[in-house]
């Protein structure tokens, strides 16, 4: 049985028009790039769509453009109920994503290893055997 949120249908208009700052964030984490972390992006989490989401990490990231400077007690308090929800948010610039991705990239990646626990393998094997072809 599939559940969708009340937000899936903003969900997926976003995912159809990602500003250039997400584009290039997804590049990287999609596919399991980082660390083996499964991300997803335009993630709805109550009534929120988050900008990308590692689950099984709780980890929550989100990218902020210039409208942000003006909402930042609208942000706060987001992230607070977020946070109340088991998730740890972190936020960068659209800028900051625009010129030093490596230093976004690390930065999660140091954010996730002590927030979560190891990463799961996409298709586990009983014993931690892998399948021969």
């Amino acid at each position: 049985m599939i559940v969708r949120s009340a937000q899936t249908p903003t969900a997926r208009r976003l995912r159809r028009q990602p500003t250039q700052a997400e584009t290039l964030l997804w590049q990287r984490l999609r596919n399991r790039q980082l660390g083996g972390w499964k991300f997803k992006r335009q993630f709805p989490i109550d009534r929120f769509v988050v900008d990308f989401c590692c689950p099984e990490a709780r980890l929550i990231v989100e990218l902020d453009g210039g409208q942000h400077g003006q909402q930042i007690e609208s942000d706060a308090a987001r992230t607070e109920l977020l946070s109340a929800m088991g998730y740890l948010v972190v936020r960068f610039w659209n800028t900051d994503m625009l010129s030093n991705i490596g230093g976004v990239l690390e930065t999660i990646a140091r954010t996730i290893r002590p927030h979560a626990f190891d990463p799961p393998h996409p298709n586990p094997l009983p014993g931690g055997e892998r399948e021969s072809r």
